[in-house]
């Protein structure tokens, strides 16, 4: 079974599919352990022009940005986010400034690194549980953990800074 958490503004779904299609136009999906019937009518054009698309019998006009930044529906552009639940771990937001960043909404299950400690690239700083999944947040580059604002047990928001590194 393949496993995808989505996150659409903030809020995580996990989608879990045993084989996505090739060129079926109709398939099942679990999101959020509730079974979905999804029909795309023209799949040949998913995600690049996608207009439309019919879940558990309900359509829904939908446009994907060609590299799934976000999502225009109904309700207006929301920010989107896809993780591949299969991969060992997260790849925390940075933005070069030595600041690692939540990637997604979750709890902090156990910090692995003290303010002070000498870490190397790739080493593991903290666990980052989200959707029943831990997700090992690992440093970007080597340096010293300057400020470690978070402890183990706090919930945590999207693009929250998580550890600096100087």
């Amino acid at each position: 079974m393949h496993k995808l958490a989505v996150t659409i503004d903030d809020r995580v779904y996990e989608i879990e599919a045993g084989v996505f299609p090739q060129n079926e136009e109709a398939f099942a999906l679990r999101v959020n352990g509730e079974w979905v019937t999804v029909r795309i009518p023209e799949l040949e054009a998913a995600f690049a022009e996608m207009e439309w698309m019919v879940v558990d019998g309900r359509p829904y006009e939908v446009t994907f940005h060609n590299k799934l930044e976000w999502i225009k529906a109904y309700g207006g552009l929301h920010m989107l986010e896809v993780h591949d639940m299969a991969a060992t771990a997260v790849q925390p937001v940075g933005n070069g400034d030595g600041r690692v960043k939540a990637p997604i909404p979750g709890l902090i299950t156990r910090v692995m690194v003290k303010q002070g400690q000498t870490v190397r690239a790739g080493e593991p700083l903290l666990i980052l549980e989200a959707m029943k999944m831990e997700n090992e947040i690992r440093a970007p580059r080597a340096g010293v953990v300057s400020a470690l604002p978070v402890a183990a047990n706090q919930s945590v928001l999207r693009e929250q800074v998580l550890v600096e590194i100087s």
